[in-house]
């Protein structure tokens, strides 16, 4: 799968949880841009790791701050 067609899921994704309608953008961020709160978080990447059957670990859940970091990721743990 290329990074363009991990980027399109993953926007479908993100949708219901981005209740202030934020642009997504490569530098987008969770934190400070889409104001996910820890649950939020927590429940986001549930929907990745199911949609992908991938699994992120909380070590690179914390290096993951901006949209472009996720697809990058998402796209690396597909490859293995």
């Amino acid at each position: 799968m290329t990074e363009a067609e991990v980027d399109e899921r993953i926007r479908a994704l993100i949708k219901p949880f981005n209740n202030k309608g934020v642009s997504i953008e490569p530098e987008t961020t969770f934190a400070n841009d889409l104001e996910f709160d820890s649950l939020t978080v927590m429940d986001f990447v549930a929907e990745i790791e199911d949609e992908f059957d991938i699994i992120i670990s909380m070590n690179q859940q914390a290096e993951i701050e901006n949209y472009g970091q996720l697809i990058t990721a998402v796209h690396k743990l597909q490859d293995n």
